[in-house]
């Protein structure tokens, strides 16, 4: 009976452990290439773990998904248009909060992310203990410790992403960004103004590329017209007046202000982390008295 196939993308940050945990999986079963159309490394490799054959794909290191590099427009063009089975964003324990921007327009795509806390090991020498498990809760994605350049958690962490790729999880209803109640009504405004017409086909799944619309994403704004078309362009221009009402409402473009809301709600899961973290120092010093 042959092997059942999937697809894992390795996303993270630069110099967050990302290429070594990908060489911990593969070893020499990789394939070094060219993404297309540019020069930048692509690297592949093939494994049997489970009962499955795992295609693993290492993504270019990119703190963002927000088109500004090539790095970024092929780690977000694969995420959304090969659509893997799983993303595995590798986290940066020492550098949590930097490490959380990404994260958190991974889940924005809605695919099934899963997360390596890695580099636990420094975080610990620096006096930095993470709660995974309040992690996980805060961000209502499972997380899996690792620490790559030791090769320990390197195959929980595929247990884990097979276990997640077969499940029946709805990550449409995972917790995300809510942003302000007027970007939000923006939000629902356009979604109502889309799906009144159910001829309408969207390059990517709605809420995204709402989003994507309201923060002049030109890449997502040229994939819409060319596949909606005439319609693609009136969704262009209703949006359009939406990003005017917006940066009327906040004296800024909606772009910097949906940013500045990420930040927002990655300092809320940091800053419940270390309550967490405090009432725990707590608990222990009082169990010593």
């Amino acid at each position: 009976m042959p092997q059942k196939s999937l697809t894992i993308a390795l996303a993270g940050n630069p110099n967050s452990g990302k290429t070594t945990i990908f060489n911990n999986i593969t070893g020499t079963r990789q394939k070094v290439g060219n993404w297309p159309g540019v020069t930048v490394e692509k690297k592949e490799g093939i494994v049997s773990k489970y009962g499955y054959e795992l295609k693993i794909i290492d993504l270019p290191g990119t703190y963002s998904l927000t088109p500004f590099s090539v790095e970024e427009i092929i780690a977000r063009d694969f995420v959304l248009d090969e659509c893997p089975d799983v993303v595995i964003d590798i986290i940066d324990a020492s550098n949590l909060e930097r490490s959380l921007y990404l994260a958190t327009q991974l889940r924005e795509t809605d695919c099934k992310v899963l997360f390596a806390l890695n580099m636990a090991d420094i975080a610990r020498t620096r006096g930095i203990k993470i709660d995974a498990e309040k992690l996980s809760e805060l961000l209502d994605l499972p997380i899996v410790f690792t620490i790559g350049n030791k090769n320990e958690g390197i195959d929980a962490l595929l247990k884990k992403a097979i276990d997640l790729a077969e499940s029946d999880v709805d990550t449409s209803g995972k917790r995300k960004v809510k942003y302000n109640k007027d970007i939000e009504n923006s939000i629902s405004k356009l979604r109502s103004f889309i799906e009144k017409d159910p001829g309408i086909s969207l390059p990517y799944k709605t809420r995204w590329t709402i989003i994507k619309l309201l923060e002049n994403d030109k890449i997502v704004k040229e994939r819409v017209l060319q596949k909606a078309g005439d319609q693609g362009r009136n969704i262009i221009q209703e949006v359009q007046l939406h990003r005017e009402l917006l940066a009327d409402r906040f004296n800024d473009d909606p772009e910097i202000v949906m940013t500045d809301e990420r930040y927002g709600f990655i300092a809320g899961i940091i800053k419940e982390l270390l309550t967490t973290i405090t009432k725990q120092r707590v608990d222990i010093s009082r169990n010593i008295d």
